[in-house]
């Protein structure tokens, strides 16, 4: 379905006129009036030129957000470029990031040469022929980015220059949204609207956000818009509940969480109140999902498609505050994040406590457990696993898979995504293309392949339970029951993991009752270099100068 730019405005009014609420029934009862509004306020950057002046972390953070913005002085604005024909996101990012750094050097420094900046940028993302809408977290992303230079710069802006940008807001940004909620947009440009992963948060985040910068100036479009945005976003976030897990991962919970996180900042900022969002079940848990799926190492369980860097996100620092989390304050703290979000959402205070987190937790419904010998220690020894559902966003056919970490080192490891542009990478379901690569087959994990054949080695669409947890001072441990993703070839499938803290030793127990004869295979990955023993029945794994010892102890 396609729109000429007069014909999508005319019929964006025509939708419009039977939107406007009456005063009572308006969401934007309350809303503040005077720029900035979206996150942060006129204090909130006053605040953290004080805390320059007496705060150590914030003084280097700000000084290398700084020697950013002199950088992206001298870099030429974003261009229209989609590489692998299906995606805008990566310039989408940029100008994000870019806008979100230079306006708030300006709001900080006064400094015209970064909104000038910004404003270039945001010129030349405005003259793009769209925002890629048939790939929306496009859209969103680069709606959200036009949402903040349109607020923090406001002042700044000519007439002229806020035209251009609200236009393009819009335009590229706004109406493509209200035509997907009003089912008027292809399937390809409105599937997002409702689905219960990272899409809708960042889709109906960005886009609320675009919505609340000018709630004043298009009060119908914008009152939609929200309604649409608070009607749809809890479908994602009850997948926090019950323990505050994420199924997509840690690196798919820092991005859903960033716009989630960005959307309810950006409501209570402008209108004092954010309906109730975070108060879904799970939410106020959920910024200590990262402290515990990130290991010793700083490197995190990267089960799905993710990598295995450790999770810096902003927003923990909006969680430790919100949600009076000093824990979680300070495992960000300790990375010392130069980020805007960063520094608009840190707080002293979180980090001057002692908080105690137990050293093992379990993520109900996810499936997901984490077991480890000690906190703050780099060669504690760190297990983690899951069970969980194979249907779910991103997801491997990774039921029982675990990494491993001991002495500083990352024993066994999760290969992570494979390119998301191969053929069928994203074909899921019974016999989808994704599972003839190795990376999101069992065989490509650290699991159990029963019996496998040209087809799946784990049941796609099945989903599998923890049934025990214990956790212990001297011994933790976890049951897994695998029956349903090994269904076709067992009558039962179970698996226990268990972590004895004071040897530093890990168990794996394997129960397995097949229907017929078959082979079975046991896999895991390791980078470390492997010396088998004669007896076949152990082998020695050797990495950064260090021993590990695997023995089969029975059958």
């Amino acid at each position: 379905m396609h729109y000429t730019l007069r014909s999508l405005q005319l019929l964006c009014l025509l939708l419009l006129a039977g939107f406007t609420a009456s005063a009572a029934d308006s969401l934007l009862t309350g809303l503040r009036r005077e720029h900035p509004r979206l996150i942060a306020t006129a204090d909130d950057f006053n605040r953290i030129n004080e805390l320059r002046k007496t705060d150590d972390y914030v003084k280097t953070a700000f000084q290398k957000i700084y020697q950013r913005g002199e950088e992206v002085l001298k870099e030429s604005p974003s261009i229209y470029i989609i590489p692998d024909g299906k995606r805008l996101l990566a310039t989408s990012r940029r100008v994000v990031d870019r806008v979100m750094l230079l306006g708030l050097l300006y709001r900080t420094t006064h400094e015209e040469r970064f909104g000038n900046r910004a404003w270039q940028e945001l010129l030349a993302s405005s003259q793009f022929p769209d925002w890629n809408r048939s790939h929306f977290l496009d859209v969103g992303e680069m709606t959200f980015a036009f949402a903040v230079g349109y607020d923090w710069l406001y002042d700044y802006f000519s007439k002229d220059q806020r035209h251009i940008v609200k236009s393009a807001l819009m335009e590229k940004g706004l109406y493509r949204a209200l035509l997907a909620y009003q089912g008027l947009a292809t399937r390809d440009n409105s599937w997002w609207i409702n689905v219960p992963h990272n899409w809708n948060q960042v889709c109906n985040g960005g886009i609320g956000v675009g919505a609340l910068a000018i709630a004043d100036e298009e009060p119908a479009l914008s009152n939609y818009i929200l309604e649409n945005v608070l009607k749809h976003l809890p479908t994602a976030m009850q997948h926090f509940g019950p323990d505050g897990a994420w199924n997509e991962g840690p690196g798919y919970w820092s991005y859903a969480t960033r716009y989630n996180v960005s959307i309810i900042a950006a409501l209570q900022s402008a209108l004092g109140k954010d309906f109730g969002l975070s108060d879904i079940e799970g939410f106020s848990k959920t910024g200590l999902f990262p402290l515990y799926l990130t290991g010793p190492l700083n490197k995190s369980f990267n089960y799905a498609d993710g990598g295995d860097g450790g999770i810096r996100a902003a927003q923990l620092f909006w969680f430790a505050h919100r949600f009076n989390q000093p824990e979680v304050a300070q495992y960000l703290y300790a990375f010392k994040p130069a980020d805007p979000y960063a520094l608009l959402w840190y707080d002293p205070a979180m980090i001057k406590s002692s908080p105690q987190l137990p050293t093992d937790s379990y993520f109900r419904v996810a499936e997901v457990v984490s077991l480890r010998s000690k906190w703050n220690d780099s060669t504690a020894t760190d297990v983690s696993f899951k069970a969980g559902d194979n249907k779910a966003n991103h997801s491997h056919l990774d039921v029982g898979s675990f990494i491993l970490d001991a002495m500083g080192q990352r024993w066994i490891v999760d290969l992570g995504a494979d390119n998301y542009n191969i053929p069928g990478y994203f074909g899921s379901g019974k016999n989808g293309q994704r599972w003839v690569y190795y990376r999101t087959r069992a065989e490509g994990h650290n699991t159990l392949v029963i019996a496998p054949g040209n087809g799946p080695d784990q049941d796609p669409v099945s989903n599998s339970k923890v049934t025990v947890f214990k956790s212990k001072p001297e011994s933790s441990f976890a049951i897994m029951d695998l029956t349903p993703a090994y269904a076709a070839h067992a009558s039962s499938v179970k698996r226990g993991i268990a972590l004895l803290k004071k040897s530093n030793t890990v168990v794996v127990e394997d129960e397995i009752q097949n229907n017929a004869a078959a082979d079975i295979y046991w896999f895991v990955h390791t980078r470390a270099q492997v010396e088998l023993a004669k007896d076949k029945r152990s082998a020695t794994l050797m990495q950064g100068g260090k021993k590990m010892v695997a023995t089969l102890v029975s059958p």
